[in-house]
């Protein structure tokens, strides 16, 4: 039988593209752990998709996973299967239109498969405590001195002409 697990997961950015970061919370068998981390230059999207990457790449064998989230983005695209979908149309949301964010998706589904996930969506800034928890990890991060590139983010958005606003 593997471990029940709750994460709650948040992200935050400063701008868009700007400094963000991400916040996690796990839950399990009266355990509790926070995670969270920054970069320099990032998205929104990038960081509610790293919070909920980090918080099950933390985990050390399969669990049984519910992970809350107050991206729609993210849970939407699991849940409803457009993640899978873009994946085996090689990540592409339409013959012209490449899909965002595909090298955290790429990692998220493989995650999403070592372990048993169930995602659910929280409004965010609704005075849920994990929520409130996670926002509150991510902003800081956010502020951090020195925060790391995301590499991935910044020659993808110079190699397409990124214009800042557009995600």
């Amino acid at each position: 039988m593997n471990e029940s697990v709750e994460i709650y997961t948040d992200g935050a950015c400063k701008g868009n593209p700007g400094p963000g970061g991400y916040g996690v919370v796990l839950l399990a068998g009266g355990r509790r752990r926070e995670l969270s981390g920054g970069f320099l230059k990032t998205t929104n999207n990038r960081m509610e998709l790293l919070a909920c990457i980090e918080g099950l790449r933390s985990l050390k064998r399969p669990c049984d996973v519910v992970l809350t989230s107050d991206s729609k983005y993210v849970v939407d695209a699991i849940t409803k299967g457009w993640a899978k979908r873009w994946r085996s149309k090689g990540w592409n949301l339409s013959p012209s239109k490449p899909a965002k964010n595909t090298d955290l998706w790429a990692l998220l589904l493989d995650l999403c498969e070592e372990h048993r996930v169930s995602f659910h969506w929280v409004k965010g800034h609704n005075n849920h405590p994990e929520n409130e928890r996670c926002d509150a990890l991510a902003v800081a991060a956010s502020q951090g001195q020195e925060l790391p590139a995301d590499l991935a983010f910044e020659s993808t958005a110079s190699s397409i002409g990124f214009f800042p606003g557009f995600e």
